[in-house]
């Protein structure tokens, strides 16, 4: 009897073991990074330079007990860092809105290089409400809508949002409460607007 042939382990590479893992979590990575970066191209662009970012070391990766955490900051800080370097406001009418004539962003230079439309939709095309949380939190700082997203999205805690974000509990929480009053105000001026009939400022009737 022939012994059996000997080769290379088939056991998958740490990168590919990394691939399969951060593959999985890209449908909810890129509507958080829609939410937090306020387009398409924009949430595109972080979650690519996330990727790059973690590739670089694919173990702590995988060996973090919370992987969607960890890649969830890592797109946080991208999106931050990229606000801080280019000194970019985007306006909240910037938003993109799913099937909108003209593709706004065709062709944006993003942080990483020229932006090219991807076939996935990322749960962009969801309700108004949806589009309408995406306008809110670009209201907000980045660190403010990281807190948000991971309490009153994704179920985090409190204590475990700050250790996420590395920051502070009372940090995290004074984040939170700054972010929570200023949506409240912005919805209620919102919704002082629709009552008004036509949501024009007062002196612009036509």
């Amino acid at each position: 009897m022939g012994h059996p042939p000997t080769g290379p382990s088939t056991s998958p590479s740490p990168q590919t073991r990394f691939d399969e893992s951060f593959c999985a979590l890209l449908p909810r990575l890129y509507r958080r990074a829609v939410m937090l970066a306020g387009s398409r191209s924009w949430a595109e662009d972080a979650v690519h330079e996330a990727y790059l970012k973690l590739a670089a070391r694919p173990q702590r990766f995988l060996d973090h007990p919370e992987p969607y955490a960890y890649a969830f900051t890592a797109v946080l800080n991208v999106v931050r860092d990229t606000h801080r370097r280019e000194r970019r406001q985007v306006l909240v009418d910037d938003v993109d809105l799913p099937g909108a004539a003209g593709g706004a962003d065709r062709g944006r230079q993003g942080a990483v290089g020229p932006v090219v439309a991807a076939a996935w939709d990322g749960g962009v095309e969801r309700s108004d409400a949806e589009m309408e949380a995406v306008r809110l939190l670009r209201r907000l700082s980045s660190r403010q809508a990281g807190v948000v997203v991971l309490v009153d999205l994704d179920g985090y805690t409190i204590d475990q949002a700050a250790r996420i974000l590395k920051v502070h509990r009372g940090t995290a929480a004074r984040h939170r409460a700054r972010a929570l009053e200023k949506l409240r105000s912005l919805l209620s001026g919102t919704q002082g607007e629709r009552a008004d009939g036509s949501g024009k400022e007062p002196g612009h009737e036509a």
